[in-house]
Formats: C-alpha cells, structure tokens, sequence
C-alpha cells in the first residue's frame, strides 16, 4: 500500500453534533478530543511521516466567547493527550493574540516528546494571512514564499481529510496543500470511526499522483 507521508486533518462538524445531541455548540469540542487521538495512533502505525491537525483559525475567533474559550480550551488538552505519545510536536499560529492557549507556547518551536516520533503540527490560531505574511507582494518567488512561510517548518501535504462533509479548504496549510488529495468524510467529527481513516487510505490508493507533472 502506498501511504501518504504528510496527512492533514481537518475535524470539522463539532458544533453540529452538540447542536444534534441537545447540547450546547461550545460543548461539541471536547467530544473531539478522544478522536484526535485514536486517529494519531492508526496513522503512527501505518507508516504516516507527519500529521497536521485543524486546530482553530483566526476567523473562528469572531463566534461567540463561550465558543472561544471551549475551543482553545481544547486544543490544550488536545495537545496533553498527543503528548502521552512519542511525537515531535510543532504549533503554529499567531501566538500574539489573547486567545493563543499559553499552555501551549512551548511548543512554537519543534519539541520531541517521549523520545520523539512522527512529526505532528497543530494549526492554533492560524490564518493564510499571517502565514504568508509579507509574502504576498508582487514578484515573490516560489523559493521566497516557501522559505519565508512562519510555517515553513511544515512539509508538502500528500492527503487532506476533512470530516463533517463540507468541500472547502477553509485556508488549511494553502501553500503546502497545493497538491494534496482531498477526501472528505460526511460524519461529523465526534463520531470518527477508524473505518473513516482507513477508507480514506485506500481511496488515496487509486489517485494519480502527478503534481501537476
């Protein structure tokens, strides 16, 4: 099987499912934690090099606080249990907003965890904007752009999975996602399934890797 280095993930649908269970939106994000993790485990041990998670963008930022707080709140948490695992472990985002988890600074820079492992980057408070930056001039060249990007530190993404059913990219990782195949999953994101992951590897089985080649 041909295992796609760099996975991205984008765990969309956690309002909806809280919303469909009688809950509160804000309430939705917790559900997403375990997911998280048990989908980190089955790319470990399929071979993935590197795994990019979907944290929260800067546009999130505008929902109501109580959302705010419980989605930032997450992604700490997010990171305590990845952190159980032996990873090399990289946030990004823009760390000069109020609402970029403290807890998680540490982190801006790449750390191994438990003797390090896979490559794992957590999107946290992140916007194309503030990625490309400067960039955006005129007459930037590719290798500009590239290694001017804050996150340069983040490869090629081979295979995006989005789950919760919408077809956008929403600004994931816009530079290094050019590439990438996109698989979308319906089901909302507290109700992965390891099936969902495994069908998105075999899908990525059947598509023609050219790069534009």
């Amino acid at each position: 099987m041909r295992i796609p280095s760099h996975i991205g993930i984008i765990p969309d649908g956690n309002r909806r499912w809280a919303k469909a269970h009688g809950l509160p939106k804000h309430e939705g994000y917790r559900h997403g934690l375990t997911p998280g993790l048990t989908l980190l485990r089955l790319a470990c041990q399929a071979g993935v090099q590197e795994l990019t998670y979907y944290g929260f963008t800067t546009g999130n930022c505008g929902r109501p606080p109580e959302q705010v707080a419980a989605f930032s709140n997450a992604c700490s948490e997010a990171v305590k249990l990845l952190s159980a695992e032996p990873i090399s472990l990289l946030v990004v985002g823009d760390t000069g907003s109020p609402v970029f988890p403290d807890a998680l600074r540490p982190f801006t820079t790449r750390t191994a965890i438990n003797g390090g492992g896979m490559r794992v980057n957590f999107l946290v408070n992140y916007g194309w904007e503030w990625d490309l930056g400067h960039l955006q001039a005129p007459g930037c060249s590719r290798r500009q752009i590239v290694n001017g990007l804050r996150s340069r530190d983040v490869s090629r993404v081979d295979l995006l999975i989005r789950w919760g059913g919408m077809r956008r990219l929403s600004g994931f990782l816009p530079v290094q996602a050019v590439y990438a195949d996109f698989f979308v999953v319906d089901r909302l994101w507290p109700d992965f399934r390891p099936g969902d992951f495994a069908e998105a590897l075999s899908w990525y089985q059947k598509q023609d890797i050219t790069r534009g080649g």
